[in-house]
């Protein structure tokens, strides 16, 4: 990086880069960002405001990759969806539906879900 420095008419001071170099920085800034960004969620994710157990980190890992929490809940504890369903007494549409947020969690589901799961009912609130 070869960067110019140079003074504005207002005195400003400034500095000249090359795209490739403005491209550069941009890129490193953006990925400390992303960094910073699943940093901030596993620190949430492991803080249970309860004070019981925390998450575990393959559920953050789960949602750093893109799953909602309920999905991130159920592949960490292995549990297919189907699974799921039959021991909830719905549908594996259903749950889909669920995980990908076309269908909202009711409090009594909700409490249903975590026994199924075998998870504190907090973590799916």
């Amino acid at each position: 990086m070869n960067p110019q420095f140079v003074k504005s008419p207002s005195g400003e001071d400034m500095v000249l880069l090359s795209r490739a170099d403005y491209e550069t920085l941009v890129t490193a800034a953006e990925e400390a960002a992303e960094d910073a960004a699943d940093v901030a969620m596993y620190d949430a994710r492991k803080a249970d405001p309860l004070g019981s157990a925390p998450m575990p980190a393959e559920i953050t890992r789960h949602m750093r990759e893109g799953a909602r929490l309920l999905k991130a809940i159920r592949l960490w504890k292995d549990i297919g969806q189907v699974k799921l369903a039959y021991d909830l007494g719905t549908s594996q549409g259903f749950i889909s539906d669920l995980e990908n947020g076309r269908r909202k969690l009711t409090p009594e589901l909700a409490k249903r879900m975590a026994a199924a799961l075998d998870v504190p009912e907090h973590w799916l609130i």
